[in-house]
């Protein structure tokens, strides 16, 4: 943060423009990262975030992706779809409004059928790991699919309260999931397009579900 508490928040990394396809190198990367300012500090929850300069970010956002996947045979029409995410800096200066119009474009992307619920419209507890397992038993949710950096500090018991099992979960190192851990989501996108895509992602979902059986 710096003194005029700006803040970046949540980067993920775009590949170098004209780097070979999965082989790309951290140092040649660029944060697609969103100017945010903290009204009450680090205690300041999503929906108190806000961005501090709204139509700078909006330029940075759309020239990234533009430099970045212009070239790519699935741009035109992601570029289409990304319209009312940028329009969306014009008339808000909420960080919470943004993201979730950006996720909900990726999710459509690869034809997710769900609905997004909102945790502060669900009655939670305050501790992290009993926030996050009545958080998944007010949704339904039977499994907690956890990356390995929750691991660490996740309490399995509060889960347990609910017949809720957690799954460990890390991205293949393999082909298009590489880089998973280092780059947005888009890139996978403009890689292999939506319908491929989406086929990965079911194929993945299988073999989690199998290693659950």
């Amino acid at each position: 943060m710096d003194r005029s508490g700006r803040r970046a928040v949540r980067p993920q990394g775009l590949p170098a423009p004209g780097a070979p396809r999965l082989a790309r190198r951290v140092s040649e990367q660029q944060w697609l990262s969103i100017s945010t300012h903290l009204p009450h500090g680090r205690p300041t929850s999503i929906r108190g975030a806000r961005l501090a300069d709204p139509a700078r970010c909006q330029r940075r956002v759309a020239q990234l992706l533009a430099d970045h996947y212009r070239h790519s045979a699935y741009w035109l029409l992601f570029k289409r779809r990304l319209e009312p995410v940028l329009a969306a800096f014009e008339s808000t200066d909420r960080l919470a409004d943004v993201t979730e119009l950006s996720t909900r474009l990726l999710l459509e992307e690869v034809g997710w059928p769900g609905r997004i619920l909102h945790s502060s419209d669900l009655l939670a507890r305050g501790e992290r790991s009993q926030r996050l397992a009545d958080l998944a038993w007010l949704t339904g949710a039977t499994t907690y699919l956890c990356g390995t950096g929750g691991m660490r500090y996740l309490d399995p018991a509060a889960f347990r309260v609910h017949l809720i099992e957690i799954l460990p979960f890390h991205a293949p190192a393999l082909g298009m999931w590489a880089s998973a851990w280092e780059v947005s989501a888009v890139h996978a996108l403009m890689l292999v397009g939506p319908r491929a895509l989406r086929r990965e992602l079911e194929a993945l979902r299988g073999r989690v579900l199998a290693g659950v059986r």
